[in-house]
């Protein structure tokens, strides 16, 4: 049995936010669970090539568009699936932080970040 509590979790800079890594690949389960906060007013360009993620917002609120400007707004009790791989926009709302919880499967390693800089989706 595995019982972590947030204060004892990783915590990564991702980019946008902060992401608290309670399982990842080392813990031998295949999937991944994270606590992710997405900074107020920041916008993502995100893809996970390697990756199938499901979030769940449980604070805050703002948008996930995919590829073809389809806007989908976010708000506490909503969850979005990206089962295709899907590039997409993470948008926080201009006046409060984003939180997420997040399922990637097959587990992280623990240590990605995003390059946000990149011209092209951040990915990994």
């Amino acid at each position: 049995m595995i019982v972590r509590k947030l204060e004892d979790v990783t915590s990564v800079e991702w980019g946008n936010g902060l992401s608290r890594r309670f399982l990842t690949q080392s813990d031998g389960v295949g999937y991944s669970v994270t606590d992710t906060v997405v900074k107020a007013g920041t916008k993502s360009r995100l893809e996970y090539r390697n990756h199938l993620e499901t979030c769940y917002c449980i604070e805050g609120s703002g948008e996930v568009v995919d590829e073809a400007g389809n806007s989908h707004p976010i708000t506490p009790g909503t969850l979005y699936a990206l089962d295709r791989h899907d590039a997409h926009w993470l948008i926080a709302s201009p006046h409060e932080d984003l939180r997420l919880v997040c399922v990637f499967t097959p587990a992280l390693r623990g240590d990605e970040k995003h390059n946000l800089d990149s011209p092209d989706f951040s990915q990994y």
